[in-house]
């Protein structure tokens, strides 16, 4: 729901609260099978009351546009770096460690956000992705692709993985307690697992299928569980957290992604007239995937990252720019895997 104790004050001195990105366990919808694979922000905290919002709060409708780029152009094995050649000396159970090369993703999200009442909010997400992905394969030197590994190219444009989440904002709403509330929902499985990428393998030419981690979509049906608070700190300054977790329900076509668990902190000051800054802390925990078609070797890990950030009213009281860096403090990896040096995020934000 829109916090109104918090936007109210903000637009009086031509400052508008941030809306942030999509939370670790909510991130987009996509199937992020190797941990470092999406955006770790939390959007939820302009659907989330403060204190003292039952005496401004109106229901409504509110839209959201956000557009998420991230290179993953490093290999890391474990909490380190690690170079392609040494990678590829890697052995899990005697078979050869994959040598990923790139993989450029772009996300465009569409969220819609309803309050029903004080209490009680829906929220939808329709992520559109588009993702370019190199790999040597499972049989390279580190430099050049060997027979038989299945290294391929691929390019992608798709719809994801469509998420939808309830929320209950009446656990404790007090002005000097703060607002404790729960969530829950469902990602359905909107977006395709079957595409097909170019083989770069002379002794395998043709068509080959996508690592399931990469495909738009996971092919399952994941429940989402969580519970968040938000609370003032001093004079414009206010805070929330959140704590996420997401857990397929079932195989499809021999995957299942792995547990997550994410957890999120966040801090903002609405002191300044034109522009609100704002930081969060976003903590993911992905267990490995599983199932004959997974990579059970490298995917999952943890992941801390810092979130700074900005927000800027652009059209009255309804309407709001915003963007992000996401820079990251600690990264422990399962295997091998590619990993963003950074994320950026820029979006809109519109309250009917």
């Amino acid at each position: 729901m829109r916090v109104k104790k918090f936007i109210l004050p903000i637009f009086n001195s031509a400052v508008i609260s941030s809306l942030a990105i999509v939370v670790g366990l909510l991130i987009s919808a996509d199937a992020f099978a190797c941990a470092s694979c999406g955006c770790t922000l939390s959007s939820d905290w302009e659907n989330i009351q403060s204190p003292g919002a039952a005496i401004t709060f109106t229901p409504g409708l509110s839209l959201d546009l956000r557009y998420d780029y991230l290179d993953q152009n490093q290999l890391r094995h474990g909490t380190g770096s690690i170079s392609a050649i040494d990678a590829s000396k890697i052995k899990n159970d005697g078979q050869p460690q994959e040598v990923e090369k790139d993989t450029q993703n772009n996300y465009v999200t569409l969220g819609a956000d309803y309050a029903i009442d004080r209490l009680w909010g829906i929220n939808v997400q329709v992520p559109f992705i588009d993702r370019r992905h190199s790999t040597l394969g499972t049989n390279s030197n580190g430099i050049t692709p060997g027979p038989g590994g299945m290294s391929y190219n691929s390019h992608t444009d798709n719809l994801g993985d469509i998420r939808i989440t309830g929320r209950y904002q009446g656990i404790i709403r007090d002005c000097t307690y703060g607002v404790l509330g729960v969530m829950g929902g469902i990602k359905i499985p909107t977006g395709s697992f079957t595409e097909t990428g170019t083989s770069t393998d002379p002794t395998m030419p043709g068509p080959v299928s996508i690592d399931r981690g990469l495909q738009p979509g996971s092919g399952t049906t994941d429940i989402i569980l969580g519970a968040y608070y938000s609370n003032d700190i001093a004079e414009n300054w206010d805070y929330f957290a959140q704590a996420l977790y997401q857990r397929a329900l079932d195989y499809r076509s021999h995957y299942r992604p792995g547990d997550s668990f994410g957890c999120n902190i966040g801090m903002r000051y609405a002191g300044i007239r034109y522009f609100s800054p704002l930081v969060q802390f976003n903590l993911k925990y992905a267990n490995r995937d599983s199932g004959a078609n997974a990579d059970r070797y490298s995917t999952g890990g943890t992941l801390l990252y810092i979130s700074p950030g900005v927000s800027v009213p652009v059209v009255g009281r309804h309407m709001f720019v915003y963007g992000f860096v996401q820079v990251p403090l600690y990264q422990d990896v399962n295997g091998v895997q590619l990993a963003p040096r950074f994320t950026t995020t820029v979006g809109m934000r519109y309250e009917f």
